[in-house]
């Protein structure tokens, strides 16, 4: 039993092994000739080239679940195709066994998911950001097309670089009165964090009043915010790209400045629940296999398999934002794609069984 055991796990396993390598081959290839449009200024090929191979744990990351899926889709679906599940049960092998065997390799990559996302993709892809807005000029411009905004009570801020070690580049600052009346406006060419304030460096400062403007140059100044490079360092990252830890961390921070989080929230949840749903679509897969997918090609199980991954990512994708437009809990838009697959993939089961 354990041979047979063994065997499932191998070819399952190395159908998810082999997934990942074509999706990522394919997805690796598009984005460094997406990334070739940008460069200008220090941004040129080899650092192209770098910024994709750290983007590229993010990228694995995004691809786990999908390649656990049509991993096991394609493993036991080519067992099936050579009759080798067939006679597995003639030998007295309990479906559920099966099941099982097949469940392994996919908690391996529920594992390896959880670890790239936490610890391994967050940090690369701040990295990633980081190193392309410096690359791409970041001080030189005011409020550069790139980089990031936030707002801070009445004053708005806008960042065209962060970089991880307590350094921003191009700080733009726009403050508005209670009757959204801009005040002032400055640019600085850089900040350095000071332990609890920032010092701005090369700060150019406009004033604006009902007589005039007035145009002030410093070469320091200080700048007291609740942004921490902590904090920073989440805002340079999309949501669905940052760590658990992270992601909880800046939604804190918005809900104390009484900030919208909910889109935080939701990629908090999703990846929380991320294990789960990979498991659950493994056992979709598993129970398509054993029923209605059992004696089709594997060009269809295939097609069958990209349509089901498909519809899961676009219930997620569709209730993600109705989560945030009507306001209910982020937490159900995610489950709610979890359980009707759960649901239809139990129900499979239980008339192949």
């Amino acid at each position: 039993m354990r041979r047979i055991d063994g065997y499932v796990m191998r070819t399952v396993g190395g159908a998810m092994f082999l997934v990942m390598v074509v999706v990522l081959s394919l997805d690796l290839i598009f984005a460094f000739i997406a990334e070739l449009e940008d460069t200008r200024n220090g941004y040129q090929t080899l650092d192209a080239l770098w910024y994709v191979f750290l983007t590229l744990p993010r990228r694995i990351y995004d691809y786990l679940p999908l390649g656990a899926f049509m991993g096991c889709l394609v493993g036991l679906g080519s067992m099936a195709s050579s009759s080798e599940l067939t006679v597995i049960r003639a030998a007295g092998v309990s479906l559920r066994r099966i099941v099982w065997s097949a469940m392994k390799p996919a908690l391996v990559v529920v594992m390896l998911g959880v670890v790239i996302g936490e610890y391994v993709a967050p940090p690369a892809e701040r990295f990633a950001q980081s190193d392309k807005a410096v690359a791409l000029g970041a001080g030189r411009s005011v409020a550069a097309a790139s980089g990031v905004w936030h707002r801070e009570g009445d004053e708005f801020i806008h960042l065209n670089a962060v970089q991880p070690n307590g350094v921003l580049h191009g700080v733009s600052l726009f403050t508005f009165n209670d009757q959204r009346k801009l005040l002032s406006s400055s640019f600085a060419r850089r900040a350095i964090y000071q332990g609890d304030y920032w010092l701005l460096e090369d700060v150019r400062t406009t004033r604006i009043g009902s007589d005039g403007t007035e145009v002030t140059e410093a070469r320091t100044r200080r700048w007291d915010t609740g942004l921490s490079p902590d904090v920073l360092s989440v805002l340079i990252v999309k949501p669905e790209n940052l760590s658990m830890s992270g992601l909880y961390t800046y939604a804190s921070y918005l809900g104390d400045q009484d900030l919208n989080a909910s889109p935080y929230w939701l990629a908090f949840w999703k990846k929380a629940l991320m294990p789960l749903g990979t498991s659950v679509m493994v056992l979709v897969a598993i129970s398509f296999i054993f029923g209605p997918l059992r004696s089709v090609t594997m060009g269809f199980r295939i097609f069958t398999g990209l349509m089901v991954g498909l519809l899961f990512k676009y219930m997620q994708d569709l209730l993600g934002p109705m989560s945030l437009v009507y306001g209910f809990n982020p937490m159900l838009a995610v489950l709610i794609p979890i359980a009707v697959s759960a649901l239809a993939g139990a129900a499979l089961m239980k008339r192949a069984g």
